[in-house]
């Protein structure tokens, strides 16, 4: 017995670190879009240096998949062993005395996510690949934004990018402030740390659905 309690401990601090990891990464890749919204040129010079710099392309880009990929395998371990631990569901939602929705649908919200990360590795990720190692184009500083602005032009792709961002933002409102109770985080900063959170989860995913509509509604006009 105890030694599934620590193996279960330990899970969850892999869940909750990697889950963090991921949520620095977010902070990066919002800054950079928000950029193709401001001042395109330095968007494009952004974008050039992350495409081409050999420790992002070799070493961060990586440890970004496979932080991916064991968030969300321990996710799903996690979610399998709480329900085989609980033996039946919840019968019937009571407000504050069972879990959130939203606590109570992690596993769905990320699988949500985690077909929206497939599409968007699709989008920019491997036409990335394809350009520089497929059809190996020379490099062209200037291509980024046409490229992103391009990809919002489908109304379709726009509403699937806002939604996913919507369930993003329902997956972080829980499980950010969680990761650190998780690794036992319990101290008079906590207060203060849940509200980042919860305000996190809510300027983050609307600053990326904000972007996806922007470049929808302002075409580049040839």
């Amino acid at each position: 017995m105890s030694g599934l309690i620590k193996s279960s401990l330990a899970r969850k601090y892999v869940m909750a670190l990697s889950g963090l990891f991921l949520v620095i990464f977010l902070v990066l890749h919002v800054t950079i879009n928000l950029a193709s919204v401001i001042s395109p040129d330095f968007f494009n010079e952004a974008s050039h240096f992350m495409g081409y710099n050999p420790i992002v392309q070799f070493a961060m880009q990586p440890i970004l998949i496979i932080g991916v990929i064991v968030h969300f395998v321990m996710g799903f371990v996690l979610e399998i062993q709480n329900r085989n631990a609980r033996g039946v569901g919840y019968i019937k939602y009571q407000g504050g005395a069972n879990a959130s929705w939203v606590s109570r649908n992690m596993i769905i919200s990320g699988l949500v996510v985690l077909a929206f990360l497939g599409l968007h590795f699709y989008d920019f990720w491997v036409h990335e690949m394809a350009y520089k190692y497929v059809e190996a184009n020379p490099e062209d500083p200037t291509r980024y934004y046409a490229e992103t602005v391009e990809k919002f032009a489908p109304f379709w792709r726009t509403v699937i990018y806002v939604v996913s961002f919507v369930l993003l933002s329902l997956h972080l409102w829980h499980g950010f402030a969680s990761s650190f109770q998780s690794m036992g985080v319990n101290n008079k900063y906590t207060p203060g740390i849940k509200k980042f959170a919860k305000a996190f989860a809510v300027v983050v995913p609307l600053a990326f659905a904000f972007i996806a509509i922007y470049h929808h509604l302002n075409p580049i006009t040839h």
